[in-house]
């Protein structure tokens, strides 16, 4: 689904990437790990087609980001903190998104609202949620059009232990759906109980 080859990065003379290659493959959960600052969200900015590698390629579902598509297509897609409108309510914040590309509509909003426990503070300001309240905003955000692909740059981020389990069971449901997901994480037990292939990361390098 997704295959990242030989992908480097240098910003100035800074390398940031280093000889990239790694294999998501459809239906699966596939987790990347790694101490914060390792790279990560570097690379997953590459795979997103928001920054162009020094050298190398990313072919997702069987087209170069780049060249053939400029970003993934049928895909959700959180990378670092989720921003939003932060004086509309986060039920509106997701209608506004939605309109972008009118594949849903109200009742889509508010089941994904219900899936990730918002649906009581849908009428809530942003500016007045919790971080881990954004964050599964964002959550529902990437959900919500039903894409076949996730790509989740620590989705567990603020989240307690009661709404981390939640997450869990949501991302075990898409995968028996088919979906297919990379999950990023610095958290090994994340990682280690949700993915079916981990990756290690390191100084912006593969290391197993």
């Amino acid at each position: 689904m997704i295959c990242v080859k030989n992908l480097s990065l240098k910003i100035q003379k800074d390398v940031i990437l280093s000889d990239i290659d790694l294999h998501v493959e459809k239906g699966k959960i596939t987790g990347l790990i790694g101490r914060n600052g390792c790279g990560k969200t570097m690379l997953m900015k590459c795979i997103t087609g928001f920054v162009k590698p020094t050298q190398g390629e990313v072919i997702f579902d069987g087209k170069k980001i780049g060249e053939e598509i400029d970003f993934p297509k049928d895909t959700g897609i959180i990378i670092e903190t989720p921003a939003f409108v932060p004086y509309y309510s986060g039920y509106k914040n997701l209608m506004e998104l939605a309109s972008l590309q009118k594949k849903i509509g109200k009742h889509e909003v508010e089941e994904v609202l219900k899936k990730v426990g918002l649906y009581e503070a849908r009428n809530k300001l942003v500016r007045k949620y919790s971080l881990g309240m954004r964050q599964r905003l964002g959550i529902a955000q990437a959900l919500m059009e039903n894409p076949e692909t996730l790509i989740l740059d620590e989705p567990m981020n603020g989240l307690d232990n009661e709404c981390v389990a939640l997450v869990r069971s949501i991302l075990m449901e898409l995968k028996e759906q088919g979906k297919t997901i990379l999950l990023v994480s610095h958290n090994a037990e994340d990682i280690r109980v949700l993915c079916d292939v981990i990756y290690e990361m390191d100084k912006g390098r593969i290391i197993n």
